[in-house]
């Protein structure tokens, strides 16, 4: 039973939503018409009936009057089509009639009769039976008087036929007026389901057509500024930050392989050439000669990783003493002096700053040429800290450029001087994933300046929240 249950389902699901929608609104509409049927043939009997209880006990109040003023004449009046009145003994015999009656057939048995009159008391008793001799079924009034000292009863029907037939027609047209109706919705309802789903086709189709290109391309935008097309134009954005990012990958796996392939074939050729002349190598030679090679793929393998890894991590962020870090980075600093200014606390990662600042400063010192400063100043919501060198500097132009990986302006410089171009693209992304960001500026110093801005921790005093 589950599994066919589970079948069932899966039936369903696999109808088209056009499909489903119209079904379940067609069979929502038929229940609504069948109890709309229902209740209206309710309602329409009830109220049909009242009105026959009105004229019955009109009719009744006739006869009993004429019964209680001793004038009752030997044929009774009647007013409706089929209308019977008579006046019956306790015996249930025909005292009196109406003309369309017969004086030895009363309307009620005389069972019945005693039943119905011991019912009724001193009241007016409506009711439908399918007792009533001259319609059945009928609707019968009666109610129990004295006539010349002995009980008798006054009993007044009328036939239901006409009632049953008005609602036997009404029956007949709900039947087929409810059927002809969900048709009618559920077409109306498919053809409007269908247009407002043909955009979401159109949708569909797009972006089949951008799958099978491998990539590119866009999705058509409804004309209709509505939903829809806020999500094509939603749908394309993504696309085509997807498209950007793909490409900067193909990019980004060409260049890596490009740099991963000269410091392989320094290494190869080496070790080719200590292969074929084994006498020419002394362990310490080749050792000294592969090691360059070796470290240069080994930080760009690190830088590479590094990259990957941004944002997939955790931050541990901590109010970091950026003047501390300066200070260890200009103390190792080799090739140029490094001047360190400023102090402050950014709320940060230590670790990834640390990554930042050294991968500024050695950028800074290996273009330098002679000096190198790093300013630092704390500010109430974030610490800036400017790395700036006397080199050559970078044109405005190029500025956004040399953030982008492998980016060297110049390439056989950079080589030489140790730079995989991957410095600047990993300091501005640790940075924006501390909240922060790295951008180029001219240095005072006439070369290039690399402002760094971190979110600043609280100040500790009034002498630092002056500085």
């Amino acid at each position: 039973m589950t599994t066919e249950r589970r079948g069932g389902g899966r039936r369903w699901r696999g109808l088209s939503l056009r499909l489903r929608l119209t079904v379940l609104t067609a069979a929502a509409v038929a229940v609504a018409l069948v109890a709309g049927a229902f209740a209206l043939t309710a309602v329409l009997s009830r109220s049909r009936l009242a009105a026959l209880d009105g004229l019955l006990r009109d009719r009744v109040g006739v006869v009993t009057g004429l019964v209680e003023s001793d004038t009752v004449p030997a044929t009774l009046p009647t007013v409706e089509a089929g209308e019977v009145a008579q006046l019956l003994d306790e015996q249930g015999g025909v005292l009196a009639s109406s003309p369309n009656a017969s004086r030895t057939l009363p309307v009620l048995p005389a069972g019945p009769l005693a039943a119905l009159r011991s019912s009724a008391g001193t009241g007016v008793l409506v009711l439908s039976t399918a007792d009533d001799a001259y319609s059945r079924p009928g609707r019968v009034a009666l109610h129990a008087v004295t006539y010349r000292g002995s009980p008798a009863t006054v009993v007044v029907s009328l036939p239901l036929g006409e009632v049953q037939g008005l609602l036997g027609a009404l029956r007949v047209a709900l039947l087929i007026v409810v059927p002809l109706l969900t048709v009618l919705v559920a077409l109306a309802l498919w053809l409007a389901v269908g247009r407002a789903l043909h955009p979401v086709e159109q949708l569909r189709r797009g972006a089949a057509q951008v799958a099978a290109a491998g990539g590119g391309g866009g999705l058509p935008v409804p004309a209709a500024d509505d939903e829809l097309a806020a999500l094509a134009r939603t749908l394309n954005e993504m696309l085509e930050r997807l498209d950007r990012a793909a490409s900067r990958q193909r990019t980004f796996v060409a260049d890596a392989a490009h740099e991963l392939r000269s410091p392989l074939a320094a290494l190869r050729a080496t070790v080719d050439v200590a292969r074929s002349h084994p006498g020419t190598w002394t362990v310490a030679e080749l050792a000294a000669e592969l090691e360059p090679e070796a470290l240069r793929m080994q930080s760009l393998v690190d830088d590479l990783l590094l990259l990957a890894r941004v944002g997939a991590r955790p931050a541990h962020p901590a109010p970091v003493d950026l003047r501390a870090v300066a200070d260890g980075l200009a103390a190792t600093a080799a090739r140029v002096p490094v001047e360190v200014i400023g102090s402050g606390h950014a709320v940060a990662d230590a670790e990834r700053v640390t990554r930042v600042l050294r991968n500024l400063v050695d950028n800074a010192t290996r273009h330098a040429s002679n000096r190198v400063r790093v300013v630092i100043d704390q500010r109430a919501d974030t610490c800036r800290v400017v790395v700036e060198d006397d080199g050559r500097g970078v044109p405005v132009a190029d500025r956004e450029r040399v953030f982008e990986r492998f980016v060297r302006l110049d390439e056989a410089r950079e080589r030489e001087a140790g730079g995989a171009g991957l410095g600047l693209a990993i300091a501005r992304e640790l940075a924006r994933e501390q909240g922060g960001d790295v951008t180029l500026a001219g240095s005072q110093l006439g070369g290039l300046a690399a402002v760094v801005l971190l979110p600043s921790a609280p100040s500790e005093g009034p002498d630092r929240a002056g500085a």
